[in-house]
């Protein structure tokens, strides 16, 4: 399916080398967007880009840390200097398949600042550096990622996640009158080896209590990313999609 809109726009995509990031990065590509692939892992990064550009697409490698200032607004300005300018953000990139396992009055207290700065804050430090190139070019769009885990109670990961959640809709309330959309995607268990790595068999217990008993795929969450950032959802920000079998079920 097209989504008018995106075709010839700017996207970057934070933690695109694998996984949901590279999924929307591909897909965006196919949509006919210029792709940068904002990745941390130089290879992975790499690879993304390269495979977009040899399928026929648009696409070029960044390396970011989003929990850097610096970095993140140097991801900007080389996505500035390729492209011309940016349309839209999405923020995918977390600390998520090799994260430690502890509860909130456990956690180490260094990795825990570090956890949040990755996976909130980073989020926050990206739309600070890619908003005044949207608005310039007359507005924009941006999708965060958010997790069913912030509805869950399950510790600093799904606390990280229920401020994604919040950090959407105060983005959308302070950057919609100058154009720039925000929403946020909370996928359910999602086939994919950073789930594998963290929750292992408890992945499986989590499908058979779904409503629709199967896990996700990233290409489940792909075509909802492509709908909020095409001008199909021109009327839509602060909201939080869930994209996730009924998990999380909300009268």
């Amino acid at each position: 399916m097209q989504y008018d809109g995106i075709e010839n726009k700017v996207a970057i995509v934070t933690g695109a080398g694998g996984g949901i990031g590279e999924a929307y990065a591909k897909g965006l590509a196919t949509q006919g967007a210029k792709v940068v692939v904002a990745e941390i892992a130089k290879d992975n990064g790499s690879r993304v880009a390269r495979e977009i550009c040899d399928s026929g697409g648009t696409a070029h490698f960044v390396e970011a840390d989003v929990g850097s200032p610096e970095s993140t607004q140097a991801m900007a300005e080389a996505t500035i200097a390729e492209f011309g300018g940016i349309d839209f953000l999405v923020n995918n990139a977390a600390i998520f398949g090799d994260m430690k396992l502890a509860g909130l009055m456990t956690v180490d207290w260094d990795y825990y600042k570090n956890f949040m700065n990755v996976n909130m804050d980073g989020a926050l430090l990206c739309a600070r550096a890619c908003a005044p190139s949207m608005i310039e070019r007359g507005g924009g769009s941006i999708v965060m990622q958010s997790s069913t885990a912030a509805w869950m109670g399950v510790g600093f990961y799904g606390l990280a996640k229920l401020g994604m959640n919040g950090l959407t809709a105060a983005l959308a309330a302070e950057l919609g009158p100058r154009g720039v959309r925000i929403n946020a995607i909370a996928p359910g268990p999602t086939d994919t080896e950073a789930l594998a790595k963290t929750a292992g068999g408890y992945a499986d217990t989590l499908v058979a209590q779904l409503p629709l008993s199967r896990k996700g795929q990233p290409t489940d969450m792909v075509e909802t990313c492509l709908f909020l950032l095409s001008d199909a959802s021109a009327w839509i920000t602060g909201q939080v999609i869930n994209v996730d079998g009924g998990q999380i079920r909300r009268p």
